[in-house]
Order: structure tokens, then sequence, then C-alpha cells
């Protein structure tokens, strides 16, 4: 059974997830953190619950989620792992960075290009890639039938869902992604987003307004 611990990071309020399991194995998907005392923060629960981070997952490359990318990798010595689509992105965020006055080093090492309709394994534990564009290109969302669980980035939140006006975005492709791929899904599936409170597949299936 996995076990998940958030963290949210910089002030633009991202969340960052960690995901491990019984053998102490670890996932770190968007890492969000910028300042020194949110690295410290992350660094200090891997090893207060002797966690062994193994694997480095972006569901997408906007800065605010990707900002501690290098520093992990190198930290753990982790490849990062993200949709093809999204290499533009993660190659620009650090201009993005600059306009909104936090810049950052990227992650500049080898890159791993996920396919949706695989798995990401991790011992007993499995998360399907779900290809969930709209907010940007290559959004990926991760999701764990055995836990009954879909982290989803910024594609769908609670009550909302991610914006489309960025380079990249298409409401209309969000819309098709979170009705076609995210719906479907368990009624009872938590929802961890890349921003906000968790909520619940059939709860955003029955009340969200941007899906009526």
């Amino acid at each position: 059974m996995l076990k998940i611990k958030s963290f949210e990071f910089s002030p633009i309020q991202e969340n960052t997830y960690l995901l491990y399991n019984e053998f102490n194995d670890c996932i770190i998907i968007d890492p969000g953190c910028y300042f020194d005392a949110e690295k410290e923060a992350l660094v200090a629960f891997v090893s207060d619950n002797f966690l062994k981070p193994v694997l480095l997952l972006n569901t997408h490359c906007h800065l605010d989620h990707v900002f501690g990318n290098k520093f992990l990798a190198e930290k753990y010595n982790l490849t990062l792992h993200i949709h093809e689509q999204e290499k533009m992105l993660l190659d620009y965020a650090p201009t993005s960075g600059l306009t909104y006055g936090m810049p950052f080093d990227n992650y500049a090492g080898e890159i791993i290009y996920l396919q949706p309709g695989n798995s990401i394994k991790m011992g007993e534990d499995a998360l399907q890639i779900l290809f969930t564009p709209g907010h940007s290109p290559g959004s990926l969302s991760f999701f764990s039938p055995k836990d009954g669980f879909v982290i989803s980035g910024d594609t769908l939140f609670k009550n909302s869902v991610g914006r489309s006006d960025l380079p990249g975005g298409n409401h209309d492709i969000l819309i098709k992604s979170i009705k076609e791929i995210l719906l479907p899904l368990p009624a009872n599936t938590i929802v961890y987003s890349g921003h906000g409170p968790v909520t619940n597949i059939g709860a955003e299936a029955g009340n969200n307004p941007y899906l009526k």
C-alpha cells in the first residue's frame, strides 16, 4: 500500500507529493520546493522516515512544478521522467521564472520519456500513466487502481480545472481529457491535485461547474 505525503511549496502554492511503500522506497512527484527551507523540509521528511527516493516524476513542466528537480536529482541520484511533449516547457521554465521574479537552476540531466498506457512500478505497486493534455501539451496523471487515487497535476482541481491560457494550453482538449480519462475512474478515487485541497472523482463529476 502506498502512503502519500504532500507539501505546499513556493509562493505559487504548488502541491508536491511523496509516495512511499512498506519497504520505504519513495517516488517524488512535481517537486516545487523553491526556498532552502522548503528543500530542507522535504529532505528532513525523507530522512526522518528512512525513505529511499527511487523515482522523480513531473506531471507537467510549468515552473512551479519543476523548481526542485535539479536539487533532488542531484541529492538522490535520480533521473527525471516526463512526457516528451513537456521538454519544451521544461527548457523554458527558467525564463518563465525570471518573469515571475523567481530565478532557479533547471534540471539538465538525462530524461526518460514516459509513455501513456504504460505503468510506473515500484516493487509491487504500480501507477498507470494517463495522458491528460490541455493544461499543457504533455500533461500526465498517475493513477493507482490498488490504492484508489490519482495524481492529476494541474488538470483537475476541487470544483475547478486547470487554466488553459498558457502557451500550449487548450481548453477543449483539457475538458475532453477530464471527461474521457479522469471521470471514468471509480467515483471514490481520491484526486490529489497540483494546487488546493484533495477531492474525489465522484464529487467533481457531480459538482464541478466547469464540467457541466
